[in-house]
């Protein structure tokens, strides 16, 4: 029998740039990642793209809707933590003008602009491994 630990499982996660070029983070609570920021993101469900899974997650977290044609896959991402391995497709959308609720208050403390440049230290760890490919220049 396979250890659910040894498997790599998928991951999603979603840029999301507003009109100024500020990219959406939120404050991480879950035991995953906690205290970390994180854009939003998850896992799929069976049978599900990761597409739909960019869409599903992003709206279960913040309340923005998203339409397909306006995500753009950026990068896949090879994410270790202590007790798991994720393989995570990041998507970026742009121009996004819809302002963020936290809809799971259990996960998420709260959502935020960011400048690229000015992100804050303490990035979960796909979003941490996206920079260092150095995806969006220098940031």
């Amino acid at each position: 029998m396979i250890n659910d630990k040894e498997n790599i499982k998928q991951g999603v996660g979603v840029w999301l740039f507003n009109p100024s070029g500020q990219v959406l983070m939120g404050l991480r609570l879950s035991k995953h990642g906690f205290n970390t920021w994180s854009a939003p993101g998850g896992k799929p469900e069976k049978n599900e793209s990761l597409f739909d899974t960019a869409i599903r997650e992003t709206f279960e977290e913040t309340g923005i809707v998203l339409k397909l044609h306006t995500l753009r896959f950026i990068a896949i991402t090879e994410d270790f933590f202590p007790d798991s391995h994720y393989l995570t497709a990041h998507y970026r959308v742009d121009n996004v003008s819809s302002v963020p609720r936290v809809m799971e208050p259990n996960k998420c403390k709260e959502w935020r602009w960011f400048d690229l440049d000015k992100l804050p230290k303490n990035l979960f760890v796909s979003a941490k491994n996206l920079l260092n490919q150095k995806v969006f220049g220098d940031s």
